[in-house]
């Protein structure tokens, strides 16, 4: 199975840029994950036309999105449990913060820092696709996930 993992869009319209962006590297997906902070409606509702959406909200997201996606959930991907989150408060932490928040999973997704990461810690994968809008921090970038005997993350430079 492969999923496309995007977060941190931060776009009051799917742009025609972004548009390209996604229909390239999500073509072939067969879902697509948002980590939360759409900003607009509009970004969940072009998604959505093009996978199956599975997402959650983030802190900068508004009542709509908020009322549509939780704050948290977990997926069964292919017998693996997949924690679904945005973050919050500093990057420094997060990931420890985040895994008090899910019980038994195998990996959890994330979002907020708008920094990739790609890695395992204590047996639990982590993954944040960064963000696809460029930041003067990081570079844009998004996520695929593979999910087959094992959970596998890439991590695709714009």
């Amino acid at each position: 199975m492969k999923i496309g993992v995007i977060s941190d869009t931060h776009l009051r319209e799917p742009h025609p840029e972004f548009k390209k962006m996604i229909e390239f590297h999500f073509g072939d997906v067969e879902k697509i994950v948002h980590a939360g902070d759409f900003v607009d409606w509009s970004v969940a509702e072009y998604l959505s036309g093009l996978k199956e959406l599975i997402a959650v909200c983030g802190n900068m997201d508004p009542y709509e999105i908020r009322k549509a996606f939780p704050q948290k959930q977990v997926i069964a991907f292919g017998g693996f449990r997949v924690g679904l989150i945005h973050g919050g408060g500093a990057p420094f932490g997060i990931e420890s913060r985040i895994r008090d928040e899910f019980d038994e999973v195998d990996a959890i997704v994330y979002g907020h820092t708008h920094a990739p990461a790609n890695h395992r810690k204590k047996g639990v994968f982590f993954f944040n696709p960064g963000s696809p809008t460029r930041s003067f921090l990081h570079h844009a970038t998004l996520g695929i996930l593979r999910i087959a005997e094992k959970i596998e993350g890439e991590i695709i430079e714009i």
